[in-house]
């Protein structure tokens, strides 16, 4: 009699849980729908935006509906950082009707305290800028640092900077750099640009880099005596990120390509030469 009241009491609970995740999943992919509807009205908005003004009429509706989707998404899921961020975002940056400052930066700080690393980053940058005293630097480092744990791109770029700089922290360019090989593997232009440029410059590869990257030059079959003979090519490895930041549109991506490839002309063109006057 006690096993079958034991064994009924463990159906229930389980029945119970099972219930409860049902439950809190539905919730977080209703909650996920409205954010796709939210973000898809500002990627709209953002698209025209650079064409009219910022308060242009037109824009209204694309921005009440994001607005609302953003809040039924918080309504379904009140731990949903997304939908926290992209308000916050909206009553920031944006002529929304009913835009509060004083709101978004609450929802900002809230979806960055909860770990979503866009907050992070957006709260970090914000706080380094608007804001001119020691203990905002210390705040904006820290967000910051908690994005690049993340491998948020943005922040990874931000951080590296911070390193090549010595902006708060000790220079260190070891540092700089690993922050930009891992921010241009996820496509940002910029630290795509400063990687090949510290390369070009001479800058040594971190050890932790080299084991990992595909641009090698290998020496002559006689001389190769196992596979770790293998030498990086800082040059080819340049150029892989300016291809990565030319491929996320960035102009300076393609004239650095387009440099290297007319030095590399002009450095055959006076080999051929000396050899023709051997």
């Amino acid at each position: 009699m006690l096993r079958r009241l034991i064994l009924r009491q463990a159906t229930v609970a389980a029945s119970r849980d099972l219930l409860q995740r049902r439950g809190i999943h539905n919730r977080n992919k209703k909650a996920m729908e409205y954010v796709a509807k939210g973000w898809s009205a500002i990627k709209e908005v953002d698209r025209v935006i650079d064409y009219c003004e910022l308060n242009d009429r037109r824009l209204i509706p694309l921005l009440r509906g994001a607005k609302e989707n953003f809040e039924l998404a918080l309504e379904a899921d009140n731990l949903n950082t997304h939908a926290r961020f992209w308000l916050s975002k909206l009553h920031l940056k944006y002529h929304v009707p009913g835009a509060c400052k004083a709101v978004g930066a609450a929802l900002l700080v809230e979806a960055a305290d909860m770990g979503n690393a866009d907050a992070q980053y957006e709260l970090g940058c914000r706080l380094r800028v608007e804001n001119d005293h020691v203990q905002s630097d210390q705040q904006a480092f820290h967000y910051i640092e908690n994005a690049v744990d993340q491998l948020h791109p943005g922040a990874l770029y931000l951080l590296g900077i911070v390193y090549l700089t010595g902006d708060c922290v000790k220079q260190d360019v070891d540092s700089a750099i690993w922050c930009f090989h891992r921010a241009s593997e996820k496509g940002h232009a910029g630290a795509a640009i400063a990687y090949g440029s510290l390369l070009l410059r001479g800058a040594k590869v971190p050890e932790s880099l080299t084991k990992l990257s595909t641009v090698v030059v290998s020496p002559p079959k006689k001389s190769r005596k196992n596979p770790e003979d293998l030498e990086i090519n800082p040059l080819e490895m340049a150029k892989e990120q300016f291809q990565i930041a030319a491929r996320a549109g960035c102009d300076l991506g393609l004239k650095w390509l387009q440099r290297l490839e007319q030095e590399e002309k002009l450095l055959m063109s006076e080999e051929d030469n000396e050899c023709a006057h051997v």
